[in-house]
């Protein structure tokens, strides 16, 4: 999978796209990630990338010059599954996108900025429009690391037991169920004696019922589209 991601602040994908996992996934080959900067692809002699807004609101847009330019030149080069623009008035990410978005091959990722993108690149050239959540941050930068960080992961491959991935949390609208590790008691605080039997399946059957209970309890919307 490759993963290109437009930016206005290269710097702040630094960090979160060179440690764990997506390290990982990026030195095994199993996943191409690319940070270009915006400003590169700008017909200003000052590498402006945004400018008033006609309404004459307060704030500034990022202007279409530089981005059909970026999107353009990568379009040159390899066919492109989605391009996807990171705004808060965008569809809600969850695990559902992450699994469709995990079977794509080519994928770009506009980050937002500044009070906007001017319209008609989302009209012309945006195929989806993805909001990590109902907040306002700085920049699309974080919401570009999230949801590659949660797509990356779901690659064949790139976790060392792939059945991972499939029980986490969020998969089929359920919440994780507890975990427990060693020692088994500890201060008088006791791991459930079910974890302790070896029957498989009793142990199965009560990690998921406790998935159910933890669903309803903390996340009722969740539970609401659950069909087990």
């Amino acid at each position: 999978m490759r993963i290109d991601i437009i930016t206005i602040l290269p710097e702040m994908l630094e960090s979160p796209l060179n440690h764990s996992i997506v390290k990982r996934a990026r030195e095994k080959g199993l996943a191409e990630i690319h940070v270009h900067s915006l400003r590169d692809f700008s017909s200003d002699k000052h590498r402006r990338v945004d400018d008033y807004s006609f309404s004459k609101g307060a704030g500034m847009v990022m202007a279409i010059q530089p981005i059909e330019k970026a999107i353009e030149t990568l379009k040159k080069e390899r066919d492109y599954d989605e391009i996807i623009f990171t705004t808060p008035d965008g569809k809600l990410f969850d695990q559902k996108e992450a699994n469709t978005l995990s079977l794509k091959k080519n994928i770009i990722i506009l980050c937002g900025h500044y009070k906007g993108v001017d319209q008609r690149v989302r009209d012309h050239f945006i195929t989806k429009e993805i909001s990590i959540g109902d907040y306002v941050l700085t920049g699309g930068e974080l919401a570009a690391a999230v949801i590659t960080d949660s797509v990356v992961r779901l690659l064949p491959g790139v976790l060392s037991d792939e059945t991972s991935a499939l029980t986490d949390s969020f998969q089929d609208y359920l919440l994780s169920p507890p975990v427990y590790t060693r020692p088994a008691e500890y201060k008088g605080m006791k791991v459930p004696e079910i974890l302790l039997s070896g029957n498989d399946k009793l142990i199965d059957d009560w990690k998921h019922q406790q998935s159910i209970e933890r669903t309803k309890k903390l996340r009722p919307d969740l539970y609401k589209k659950y069909s087990g």
